[in-house]
């Protein structure tokens, strides 16, 4: 932890650093595109397309400015990792990069997963960050501050400790930051149960990215009731808010359990023998002077976590080196964000609801037919679920949708999104298909194909089917050919449960308990539709870790 100066002082970065900073920090990293460009010597320069993610892009660009080429184009475009994964995995039609940047080792692993085959596994580390936690001045003097260096566990137990946390499933911070989580209650009687309840109190306040948590500080929101005080975050990021924002200052508290952002480059697929003298130019200039001065200037360490350069002036900070953990393989790393989706109940869902026409009977003294009071159920568990939950849903029967069994009622997006575009009216006005049969299998498989293609590590993922008959569509996959497909798609470190819901008495619970037995899943079935909704909520609390 950083300490006072010597006179007892508190200094703020001088104002020729705090400035430099601003300019380096500040504006450059937010630039969506930079184009670096070389006055050409020669016919049809070569153009290098490199993705980085905010933090990192700053000195990419330093370097590029310094490598002086003579012929060529180096563009450096700025993107969040885990965006940028999903655009390595499923083109959205963009220039896809030679060279990709990224906070964290663990967005080539994620990119991978999605099925981006061109990202390497790994990368040579570039530079580093610790992953610290962010606490606000006025919490960390109360633990004895700056005299007195506190521990995550010591900060986390501090009174006017408000924790929250950039999500984990998309932000590697929050992800590395549960192993110092875990690691703060090693030495408590009952670690495991206290591990939970920590996850708990930091799952309340679980927002998109570090920014979102600085936008909450108490300075920030006044007197918001919502305000947090302890969030994991990266050292960079605190000491560019620091530089940016001295009203509202924050502490880094370090741990050595947690891994720290390291910065991989990835050479990506495709690259042409014109662009690879650019490509390890650059990979040259990263790893050599001019990166190390570029990744200093811009409020970085070295990739084995030495001291900080520059920047070194703010007490709040400990410029000196930190001997950070290893990054665990890849099935700790989901083990850890399995725990916490399932205490979180942060989800990527996908729901089924059966449209066919006997959802048109009604519902004895209800005054509302089988469709209404499921989709009334379904739109009160869009509450149970957190705002960052990722949801899907669907509508079957038999051939809704030209020669498929299912059509798109909401497309894939966070709760709070669907929410905020009226999903509720939208849920509201669905109508069940007069003639329509139960198309169950054809569209049970292709829906969990497809939640199987988009598995996300740190989320409950789901594939939940609510229908009130059995199977109807005699030209579709049969039940046996399903179960066998299911048992092919399974691998049990990446689950997806399918968790069916049976309404009224015509449910069959014996196909349904099969289905969703051959997903490590679970059934469940009230005769009577009026109870859908404390079905649901029954099926769904179950997922959500106890």
């Amino acid at each position: 932890m950083g300490r006072h100066s010597p006179d007892g002082r508190r200094r703020l970065l001088v104002p020729a650093l705090a400035t430099a900073l601003v300019v380096v920090l500040g504006a450059a990293a937010w630039v969506t595109t930079a184009v670096l460009t070389a006055k050409p010597s020669c016919e049809q320069p070569p153009h290098v397309l490199v993705t980085a993610s905010p933090d990192i892009a700053p000195a990419l660009t330093l370097v590029v400015r310094g490598l002086g080429l003579q012929c060529g184009h180096i563009e450096v475009q700025t993107r969040d990792a885990t965006q940028a994964a999903e655009r390595l995995a499923v083109s959205d039609g963009s220039p896809r990069p030679q060279v990709w940047v990224p906070d964290s080792t663990l967005a080539l692993r994620r990119a991978r997963q999605l099925g981006a085959a061109d990202v390497p596994e790994t990368g040579a580390s570039v530079a580093s960050s610790p992953v610290v936690l962010a606490v606000a001045v006025d919490v960390v003097k109360g633990l004895g501050w700056p005299d007195h260096t506190p521990t995550w566990a010591e900060v986390l137990a501090a009174p006017g400790a408000v924790p929250g946390m950039p999500d984990p499933a998309r932000d590697a911070v929050g992800a590395l930051a549960l192993l110092g989580l875990r690691d703060s209650v090693r030495a408590v009687p009952e670690s495991a149960a206290a591990y939970v309840q920590l996850l708990r109190r930091f799952s309340a306040n679980t927002l998109g990215a570090q920014k979102d948590l600085i936008a909450r500080l108490p300075e920030s929101s006044g007197s918001d009731p919502a305000a947090v005080t302890v969030f994991p975050a990266s050292e960079n990021s605190v000491l560019r808010h620091n530089v940016e924002d001295p009203a509202s200052p924050l502490a880094a508290v370090y741990s050595t359990a947690v891994p720290t952002l390291d910065y991989p480059l990835a050479e990506l697929g495709g690259i042409t023998p014109q662009q690879r003298p650019l490509v390890e130019a650059l990979r040259d200039a990263l790893l050599g002077d001019l990166g190390g001065e570029a990744i200093a200037k811009t409020g970085l360490r070295a990739a084995g976590g030495q001291a900080l350069r520059e920047h070194t002036d703010d007490p709040r900070l400990s410029p000196t080196g930190i001997r950070a953990a290893s990054l665990p393989p890849a099935a700790d790393v989901d083990e850890l964000l399995n725990q916490w989706a399932g205490i979180n109940l942060s989800a990527r869902v996908q729901v089924l609801v059966d449209v066919s026409g006997s959802m048109n009977a009604q519902v004895p003294g209800t005054g509302l037919d089988r469709m209404q009071v499921t989709m009334q159920a379904a739109a009160k568990a869009m509450h149970l679920f957190k705002p960052a939950t990722q949801l899907r849903m669907l509508a079957f029967s038999t051939r809704l949708d030209g020669e498929k069994d299912y059509r798109e009622l909401l497309p894939m997006a966070p709760v709070a999104q669907h929410l905020a575009d009226g999903a509720l009216d939208k849920l509201a006005r669905v109508k069940a298909t007069p003639d329509g049969g139960t198309g169950l299998y054809d569209s049970v498989l292709d829906t969990y194909r497809t939640a199987r293609r988009e598995w996300e590590p740190g989320r409950l993922n789901l594939v939940i089917v609510m229908t009130d008959g059995r199977n109807e569509d005699p030209h579709g996959i049969s039940r046996a050919d399903l179960l066998a497909e299911l048992a092919k798609l399974q691998d049990p470190r990446r689950p997806i449960p399918l968790i069916g819901v049976g309404i009224g008495p015509d449910a069959d619970k014996t196909e349904l308990d099969q289905l969703t037995a051959a997903t490590g899943g679970q059934a469940f079935v009230t005769p009577d539709p009026a109870k859908i909704t404390d079905v649901f909520f029954t099926a769904l609390s179950h997922l959500a870790g106890g």
